[in-house]
Protein backbone atom coordinates (compact mmCIF):
# COMPACT_ATOMS: atom_id res chain seq x y z
CA UNK A 1 0.00 0.00 0.00
CA UNK A 2 1.20 3.73 -1.16
CA UNK A 3 2.41 5.85 1.45
CA UNK A 4 0.31 8.81 2.48
CA UNK A 5 1.17 12.06 -0.03
CA UNK A 6 -0.41 14.38 2.72
CA UNK A 7 -1.22 13.74 6.53
CA UNK A 8 -3.40 16.12 8.51
CA UNK A 9 -3.06 14.73 12.08
CA UNK A 10 -5.00 17.33 14.88
CA UNK A 11 -4.97 20.83 12.50
CA UNK A 12 -6.62 23.45 14.32
CA UNK A 13 -6.50 26.44 12.67
CA UNK A 14 -7.42 30.03 13.54
CA UNK A 15 -8.64 33.42 11.27
CA UNK A 16 -7.74 36.36 13.76
CA UNK A 17 -8.43 35.20 16.80
CA UNK A 18 -11.10 32.69 15.81
CA UNK A 19 -10.82 29.15 16.15
CA UNK A 20 -12.17 27.66 12.39
CA UNK A 21 -11.01 24.22 12.01
CA UNK A 22 -10.81 21.81 15.12
CA UNK A 23 -8.70 19.02 15.34
CA UNK A 24 -8.42 18.28 11.25
CA UNK A 25 -7.34 14.72 10.67
CA UNK A 26 -6.92 13.76 6.89
CA UNK A 27 -4.97 11.35 4.41
CA UNK A 28 -4.38 11.29 1.19
CA UNK A 29 -2.56 8.71 -1.04
CA UNK A 30 -0.48 9.65 -4.09
CA UNK A 31 -3.24 9.41 -6.94
CA UNK A 32 -6.01 9.19 -4.72
CA UNK A 33 -8.98 11.37 -5.46
CA UNK A 34 -10.55 13.14 -2.40
CA UNK A 35 -14.08 15.15 -2.08
CA UNK A 36 -14.48 17.23 1.03
CA UNK A 37 -18.55 18.79 1.14
CA UNK A 38 -20.21 20.18 3.77
CA UNK A 39 -22.96 23.44 4.26
CA UNK A 40 -21.75 27.06 3.25
CA UNK A 41 -19.31 28.40 6.32
CA UNK A 42 -18.04 24.88 7.36
CA UNK A 43 -14.68 25.70 6.78
CA UNK A 44 -14.34 24.30 3.78
CA UNK A 45 -12.09 26.82 1.90
CA UNK A 46 -10.68 27.63 5.29
CA UNK A 47 -8.50 23.73 4.69
CA UNK A 48 -7.39 24.64 1.43
CA UNK A 49 -5.48 28.11 2.29
CA UNK A 50 -3.60 26.31 5.82
CA UNK A 51 -2.60 24.02 3.43
CA UNK A 52 -1.76 25.94 1.21
CA UNK A 53 0.18 27.89 3.75
CA UNK A 54 -1.94 31.55 3.47
CA UNK A 55 -0.76 33.74 5.85
CA UNK A 56 -3.93 35.08 7.52
CA UNK A 57 -4.52 31.41 8.36
CA UNK A 58 -2.98 30.42 11.57
CA UNK A 59 -2.24 27.07 12.41
CA UNK A 60 -2.26 26.91 16.10
CA UNK A 61 -2.07 23.10 16.73
CA UNK A 62 -1.66 19.74 14.70
CA UNK A 63 0.69 19.68 11.98
CA UNK A 64 0.94 18.58 8.10
CA UNK A 65 3.22 16.54 6.72
CA UNK A 66 3.60 16.87 2.76
CA UNK A 67 5.51 14.09 0.34
CA UNK A 68 7.27 13.16 3.92
CA UNK A 69 8.16 16.63 4.74
CA UNK A 70 6.66 18.58 7.64
CA UNK A 71 5.71 21.69 6.13
CA UNK A 72 3.40 22.84 8.64
CA UNK A 73 5.88 26.22 8.53
CA UNK A 74 6.55 25.85 5.07
CA UNK A 75 6.17 29.31 3.21
CA UNK A 76 3.63 29.33 0.32
CA UNK A 77 6.07 28.97 -2.93
CA UNK A 78 7.85 26.63 -0.82
CA UNK A 79 4.95 24.35 -0.91
CA UNK A 80 4.18 24.90 -4.37
CA UNK A 81 7.73 23.93 -5.77
CA UNK A 82 7.11 20.55 -3.41
CA UNK A 83 3.94 19.95 -5.52
CA UNK A 84 0.81 21.58 -3.66
CA UNK A 85 -1.33 23.48 -5.96
CA UNK A 86 -4.55 25.66 -5.25
CA UNK A 87 -6.97 26.49 -7.39
CA UNK A 88 -9.09 29.51 -6.36
CA UNK A 89 -12.36 30.00 -6.00
CA UNK A 90 -12.21 33.51 -7.00
CA UNK A 91 -9.29 34.19 -9.62
CA UNK A 92 -7.15 37.68 -8.57
CA UNK A 93 -6.96 39.64 -11.80
CA UNK A 94 -3.41 40.58 -12.13
CA UNK A 95 -2.82 43.28 -14.76
CA UNK A 96 0.61 43.77 -16.65
CA UNK A 97 1.19 39.39 -17.13
CA UNK A 98 -0.13 37.57 -19.85
CA UNK A 99 -1.52 34.30 -18.70
CA UNK A 100 1.41 32.93 -21.26
CA UNK A 101 4.11 34.62 -19.55
CA UNK A 102 2.91 34.05 -15.92
CA UNK A 103 2.60 29.71 -17.22
CA UNK A 104 5.96 29.83 -18.67
CA UNK A 105 7.77 31.65 -15.27
CA UNK A 106 5.88 29.30 -12.67
CA UNK A 107 6.88 26.06 -14.85
CA UNK A 108 10.21 27.27 -15.11
CA UNK A 109 10.49 28.01 -11.54
CA UNK A 110 8.73 24.59 -10.65
CA UNK A 111 11.54 22.61 -12.36
CA UNK A 112 14.18 25.10 -12.21
CA UNK A 113 15.37 24.98 -15.80
CA UNK A 114 14.83 27.33 -18.68
CA UNK A 115 11.92 26.17 -21.10
CA UNK A 116 12.60 26.61 -24.48
CA UNK A 117 9.66 28.57 -26.47
CA UNK A 118 8.68 26.29 -28.96
CA UNK A 119 7.95 23.84 -26.01
CA UNK A 120 6.20 25.88 -23.96
CA UNK A 121 4.06 27.28 -26.98
CA UNK A 122 3.16 22.87 -27.75
CA UNK A 123 2.22 22.62 -23.95
CA UNK A 124 0.50 25.31 -23.80
CA UNK A 125 -1.56 24.95 -27.21
CA UNK A 126 -2.70 21.53 -26.70
CA UNK A 127 -3.79 22.41 -22.62
CA UNK A 128 -5.95 25.41 -24.02
CA UNK A 129 -7.36 23.25 -26.92
CA UNK A 130 -8.12 20.67 -24.34
CA UNK A 131 -10.18 22.95 -22.51
CA UNK A 132 -11.70 24.39 -25.69
CA UNK A 133 -9.93 27.82 -24.86
CA UNK A 134 -9.16 30.69 -27.65
CA UNK A 135 -5.53 31.08 -27.97
CA UNK A 136 -5.83 34.49 -28.04
CA UNK A 137 -6.35 34.21 -23.60
CA UNK A 138 -2.91 33.21 -23.72
CA UNK A 139 -1.39 36.61 -24.70
CA UNK A 140 -4.59 38.51 -22.21
CA UNK A 141 -3.63 39.83 -18.60
CA UNK A 142 -3.85 37.17 -16.26
CA UNK A 143 -7.85 37.32 -15.28
CA UNK A 144 -7.99 40.93 -16.12
CA UNK A 145 -11.46 41.00 -17.91
CA UNK A 146 -12.16 37.33 -18.10
CA UNK A 147 -15.43 35.96 -17.59
CA UNK A 148 -16.28 33.77 -14.58
CA UNK A 149 -16.11 30.89 -16.65
CA UNK A 150 -12.76 31.69 -18.21
CA UNK A 151 -11.55 32.35 -14.91
CA UNK A 152 -12.01 28.74 -13.73
CA UNK A 153 -10.74 27.36 -17.33
CA UNK A 154 -7.28 29.38 -16.45
CA UNK A 155 -7.06 27.56 -13.56
CA UNK A 156 -7.40 23.76 -14.93
CA UNK A 157 -5.01 25.27 -17.56
CA UNK A 158 -2.89 26.06 -14.30
CA UNK A 159 -3.33 22.94 -13.35
CA UNK A 160 -3.04 20.97 -16.87
CA UNK A 161 0.56 22.45 -17.23
CA UNK A 162 2.08 22.56 -13.68
CA UNK A 163 1.42 19.04 -12.93
CA UNK A 164 1.71 19.14 -9.27
CA UNK A 165 1.64 16.37 -6.78
CA UNK A 166 -1.39 17.19 -4.96
CA UNK A 167 -4.32 19.96 -6.49
CA UNK A 168 -6.16 21.53 -4.07
CA UNK A 169 -9.41 22.52 -6.26
CA UNK A 170 -11.86 24.72 -4.45
CA UNK A 171 -15.22 25.48 -5.45
CA UNK A 172 -14.07 25.41 -9.07
CA UNK A 173 -17.48 25.15 -10.22
CA UNK A 174 -18.36 27.95 -8.81
CA UNK A 175 -20.19 30.42 -10.88
CA UNK A 176 -20.09 28.29 -14.12
CA UNK A 177 -23.15 27.41 -16.74
CA UNK A 178 -23.86 23.42 -17.55
CA UNK A 179 -21.26 23.05 -20.53
CA UNK A 180 -18.49 24.64 -18.70
CA UNK A 181 -19.27 22.65 -15.80
CA UNK A 182 -18.55 19.63 -18.13
CA UNK A 183 -15.12 21.10 -19.85
CA UNK A 184 -13.57 22.19 -16.44
CA UNK A 185 -14.26 18.38 -15.87
CA UNK A 186 -13.58 17.03 -18.51
CA UNK A 187 -9.55 19.30 -17.92
CA UNK A 188 -9.77 17.57 -14.50
CA UNK A 189 -10.22 13.93 -15.26
CA UNK A 190 -7.33 14.24 -17.86
CA UNK A 191 -5.28 15.62 -14.36
CA UNK A 192 -6.71 12.57 -12.90
CA UNK A 193 -5.75 9.97 -15.56
CA UNK A 194 -2.61 11.33 -17.46
CA UNK A 195 -1.09 13.38 -15.18
CA UNK A 196 -2.12 10.91 -12.46
CA UNK A 197 -1.75 13.64 -9.29
CA UNK A 198 -3.71 13.79 -6.22
CA UNK A 199 -6.63 15.73 -5.94
CA UNK A 200 -8.75 17.08 -3.37
CA UNK A 201 -12.05 18.88 -4.25
CA UNK A 202 -13.69 21.02 -2.23
CA UNK A 203 -17.51 21.49 -3.53
CA UNK A 204 -21.00 21.96 -2.16
CA UNK A 205 -22.07 20.88 -6.37
CA UNK A 206 -21.68 17.15 -7.00
CA UNK A 207 -22.16 17.57 -11.17
CA UNK A 208 -18.60 18.58 -11.69
CA UNK A 209 -17.82 14.81 -10.37
CA UNK A 210 -20.71 13.35 -12.16
CA UNK A 211 -17.03 12.43 -14.68
CA UNK A 212 -14.70 11.98 -12.17
CA UNK A 213 -13.28 8.73 -10.12
CA UNK A 214 -13.64 9.21 -6.38
CA UNK A 215 -11.90 7.46 -3.81
CA UNK A 216 -13.21 9.02 -0.64
CA UNK A 217 -15.38 11.68 0.88
CA UNK A 218 -15.44 13.84 3.38
CA UNK A 219 -18.21 16.05 5.31
CA UNK A 220 -16.84 18.96 6.92
CA UNK A 221 -19.54 20.95 9.25
CA UNK A 222 -18.85 23.65 11.97
CA UNK A 223 -15.10 23.26 11.55
CA UNK A 224 -14.78 19.43 11.93
CA UNK A 225 -15.21 16.61 9.53
CA UNK A 226 -17.98 14.55 10.59
CA UNK A 227 -18.05 11.67 8.49
CA UNK A 228 -15.78 9.81 6.01
CA UNK A 229 -16.58 7.08 3.28
CA UNK A 230 -16.78 6.45 -0.46
CA UNK A 231 -17.71 7.78 -3.21
CA UNK A 232 -21.73 6.82 -2.46
CA UNK A 233 -21.22 9.72 0.13
CA UNK A 234 -21.51 11.76 -2.90
CA UNK A 235 -24.63 10.23 -4.27
CA UNK A 236 -26.20 10.60 -0.61
CA UNK A 237 -25.60 14.49 -0.32
CA UNK A 238 -26.87 14.61 -3.44
CA UNK A 239 -30.08 13.35 -2.97
CA UNK A 240 -30.37 14.58 0.92
CA UNK A 241 -28.23 17.28 1.46
CA UNK A 242 -26.38 17.77 5.04
CA UNK A 243 -29.03 17.65 7.67
CA UNK A 244 -28.90 13.83 8.36
CA UNK A 245 -24.96 14.28 9.29
CA UNK A 246 -25.58 17.36 10.85
CA UNK A 247 -28.74 15.97 13.25
CA UNK A 248 -26.06 13.09 13.77
CA UNK A 249 -23.62 15.18 14.73
CA UNK A 250 -25.67 17.05 17.42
Amino acid sequence: MAENLLEVRNLVVNVEDKEILHNINLDIKPGETHVLMGPNGAGKSTLGYALMGNPKYTVKGGSINFAGEDITKLAVDKRAKAGLFLSFQNPLEVPGISLSSFLKTALEQQRGVRIKAWDFRKELRQAMALLQMDSKYAERDLNTGFSGGEKKKAEILQLLMLNPKLAILDETDSGLDVDAVKIVSQGIKTFQEHRQGALLIITHNTKILDALHVDHTHILAQGQIIKNAGPELVDEVSKNGFEKFLQNKE
